[in-house]
């Protein structure tokens, strides 16, 4: 008997979503259209921080109808994305994907927004985009956005992939109401750090720049080609730069061993477990490359 391509495609399809939406929970915290989470560990869940409105009374539903009582662990505006302690652990963990997500590939953006049960959207990869700046505060690195419908509730929920292995997590709340999904290895960063730390630490080297061309011999000096950098213009103070010997006139190029062209660059430098570390700034002074080391401090 021929084998039937389609019906295949759809059963690989539907047991993605079977897999996937045992990990992907109802969340109620908030008043109006419950919202979706994804179950990250045995006690935790992961959701967009938008939809939680309140702090107390918080429960989380399971794919097999068992409510729970939950509790906020910590909260990250600005990448939109919470996590929220189960009174009690649950068995089945949502898997990340082990392959970033490609332009054009299959998924399923999964939603648990009703006690009514699992909801999905079929689609593709259309973008991937990033880095951005977002509304509160934040730097998204990457994004992602799909052909498939986002509906009310889906907030908070996966996008998956054809194995039923999770690309990212849905938000409507970074892009003025537009629905995108964060992908999953920046998500579980922000998870582990919201689990250790409650907030996200995010570094700052206390100075007011603007951005500079950098002309050819300087960029020889430098050994390498960087048409723009940071000229600092004002200094904090008793800031981290003030400290460090920074200089007002510097030109910074550079930080941790990467290049910064730009105010985003420096931004995104200054993502990650950087906070109290001495790291080195690489700065033009006089026209020629020195190196500065600055222990970042925590914005």
């Amino acid at each position: 008997m021929t084998k039937n391509l389609l019906v295949e495609l759809s059963d690989a399809l539907a047991e993605a979503a079977e897999r996937a939406g045992q990990a992907t929970v109802l969340v109620n915290a908030r008043r109006r259209i419950p919202a979706s989470g994804i179950v990250y560990a045995a006690e935790l869940v992961l959701t967009a921080d938008h939809v939680i409105e309140r702090d107390e009374d918080l429960s989380v539903t399971l794919f097999d109808g068992t409510e729970i009582k939950a509790t906020v662990v910590g909260r990250d505006p600005g990448s939109d994305l919470a996590l929220l302690r189960l009174a009690q652990p649950v068995s089945v963990v949502a898997q990340p994907s082990a392959t970033p997500a490609r332009i054009g590939q299959m998924t399923l953006t999964l939603g648990r927004p009703s006690a009514e049960g699992l909801e999905a959207s079929f689609g593709i990869v259309s973008t991937i985009g990033g880095p951005v700046r977002t509304p509160r505060g934040g730097l998204l690195e990457r994004y992602l956005r799909t052909e498939a419908t986002s509906y009310p509730g889906f907030s908070g929920g996966p996008t998956v992939a054809a194995d039923g292995t999770i690309l990212g997590v849905n938000t409507s709340g970074l892009a003025r109401g537009m629905a995108i999904t964060i992908p999953a290895d920046l998500a579980w960063k922000v998870a582990a750090a919201l689990a250790a730390h409650g907030h996200i630490q995010r570094g700052y080297i206390g100075i007011r720049s603007q951005p500079v061309e950098i002309p050819a011999a300087q960029q020889s000096a430098l050994k390498r080609e960087q048409a723009s950098g940071l000229l600092i213009i004002g200094l904090e103070d008793d800031g981290p730069a003030t400290k460090s010997g920074l200089l007002v006139g510097d030109i910074l190029v550079g930080l941790d061993g990467k290049p910064v062209a730009d105010q985003d660059a420096l931004f995104a430098s200054l993502s990650g477990d950087v906070v109290g570390k001495s790291l080195p700034v690489e700065v033009l002074r006089g026209g020629a490359p020195t190196s500065v080391k600055v222990v970042i401090g925590e914005r």
